[in-house]
């Protein structure tokens, strides 16, 4: 039995860092959450109405308690309204993510041949749609298309996104280093501000973006501009270069929106940029 209590004893001795240890995933996991759903927001002004209330405790404010006591429950409806579309992110990302799974990272070449398709498809103005997964899962989106599991090639991509072919319209999926599936539908953006100028692609690739941490490279049929989409932001009119760089950067390090350069492109922009068409993820 001497060998059972030097297991108890060892455990005694680790328990308290074991029990830190998860205590501090636990935190970082639902801070990084928050973060990507842009629901921060709504944290601070919680924290902020609790330190107004513990200060009101501590200097025994009573007529101040007595006004947070009993504004209390319309403000927590009110902020399930408000936050409505934030909350319901963090929802659906606590059921979709895998978090114990590594971010599916396609290799620097397979980049490339992505950005190179998308720069012949932007010379000859086709439009395109290529989805990264990361951490949370796609599977649905997955089979709404047709699935290819196709090694990853510049030839393959801009035949799929040939005029007329049957998969043009939808969008394609590169998974674990491959081409998962393509003529997938994508769920478009909810945001409100959205000029009319921008094509379903967009809104696409930005409803994608809103609804996981994937990241979204989009081709403008009209203009042939290279675009990026992540966390609800449109990185628009890129090079080659700034695109494959942006993706790099993006699926390597998985940067959070508040991490991200200020050249992002503000949703209300010029009028002129595309046209919006009636199917689900093409523009006209």
């Amino acid at each position: 039995m001497q060998w059972f209590q030097w297991i108890t004893t060892f455990y005694d001795m680790i328990r308290p860092i074991f029990d830190v240890a998860i205590l501090a995933f636990l935190l970082y996991k639902t801070y990084d959450l928050l973060v990507k759903t842009q629901a921060v927001q709504m944290v601070k002004g919680a924290g902020f109405l609790a330190l107004v209330y513990g200060l009101a405790v501590l200097f025994k404010l009573t007529t101040l308690q007595w006004v947070l006591n009993i504004l209390a429950p319309g403000l927590f409806i009110a902020v399930a309204i408000i936050f409505q579309p934030e909350l319901r992110k963090i929802i659906l990302r606590l059921g979709q993510s895998e978090l114990f799974r590594p971010d599916s990272k396609p290799r620097l070449g397979q980049l490339e041949a992505v950005v190179t398709a998308a720069e012949i498809l932007s010379q000859q103005r086709r439009g395109a749609l290529v989805v990264f997964p990361r951490r949370v899962n796609i599977k649905s989106i997955i089979e709404t298309g047709t699935r290819l599991n196709a090694e990853i090639s510049s030839t393959l991509i801009v035949t799929v996104f040939e005029f007329d072919g049957p998969l043009h319209d939808g969008a394609m999926i590169v998974q674990n280093g491959r081409i998962a599936a393509a003529g997938c539908f994508l769920p478009l953006s909810e945001q409100q501000d959205i000029k009319k100028s921008f094509g379903t692609r967009h809104r696409a690739s930005l409803g994608m973006s809103e609804q996981s941490d994937a990241v979204v490279l989009v081709v403008s049929e009209e203009t042939g501009a290279i675009s990026i989409a992540f966390d609800g932001k449109l990185f628009y009119d890129l090079s080659s270069l700034e695109a494959t760089r942006k993706l790099r950067e993006l699926l390597d390090r998985g940067v959070r929106s508040g991490e991200l350069e200020p050249n992002t492109l503000s949703l209300n922009a010029p009028a002129s940029l595309e046209t919006a068409s009636v199917e689900p993820a093409s523009e006209t």
